[in-house]
């Protein structure tokens, strides 16, 4: 847990107050736990490589996994991107906020250990208010992994998550029951052609269409 912190608090995503909870665990480069479409996910400033590699290690996950960040808007995604073309960006506009995450060319600010040392970067406006608020006030990208450890059943209630990870987290912020079943689909728009990567919630033939 961070220095910053007595104890792991748990707030309700009903309350006001989970923002400016957020904001001072954030700042002070502590790990979130936060409702996205189908499960709980772990939210750090990106930008802080202790912050990260404290993700990496409460998760137990392997070095050569890039992490995917959630944003609020298409422009927050231009300062993560080196290069957006006018097919993605009409992918992002159809799909967005919703459970399609998407591959794209990285900036090099980014951490590597954020993209698992490619020149990628997976991002991703999700379909939760509450995640959207979070990034919106914060004003920056989170990161977003599902709150497990590696291997684990992904978590979808804030019980699970305090039962997987205890209090090495800092905050976690209780949006009731998920309806789990399948993740966020993923495809890669680094090429010409769009690439599947994953199916989830969301059928590649409505995106590809």
């Amino acid at each position: 847990m961070s220095a910053s912190f007595k104890r792991l608090k748990v707030i309700d995503a009903s309350s006001e107050d989970y923002i400016s909870e957020a904001l001072e665990v954030y700042s002070a480069g502590g790990i979130i736990a936060y409702p996205a479409e189908s499960f709980y996910g772990l939210g750090v400033d990106p930008y802080n490589e202790r912050a990260v590699e404290k993700l990496f290690e409460i998760k137990g996950r392997s070095s050569d996994k890039p992490i995917p960040l959630i944003l609020s808007t298409i422009e927050m995604v231009e300062t993560l991107a080196s290069e957006l073309g006018p097919k993605t960006r009409r992918v992002m506009e159809l799909n967005w906020p919703g459970p399609l995450t998407i591959i794209v060319k990285a900036n090099k600010s980014l951490s590597s250990r954020l993209t698992a040392g490619s020149d990628t970067v997976a991002v991703r406006i999700p379909g939760s208010e509450v995640a959207r608020r979070l990034v919106q006030a914060i004003g920056s990208p989170l990161t977003t992994t599902s709150a497990n450890p590696s291997n684990m059943m992904p978590a979808t209630t804030a019980e699970m998550v305090r039962n997987y990870l205890g209090d090495r987290l800092d905050l976690i912020i209780d949006g009731g029951s998920l309806p789990g079943k399948l993740p966020s689909t993923i495809i890669d728009m680094t090429q010409d052609k769009p690439r599947p990567v994953r199916e989830g919630l969301l059928p590649f033939s409505r995106i590809l269409k």
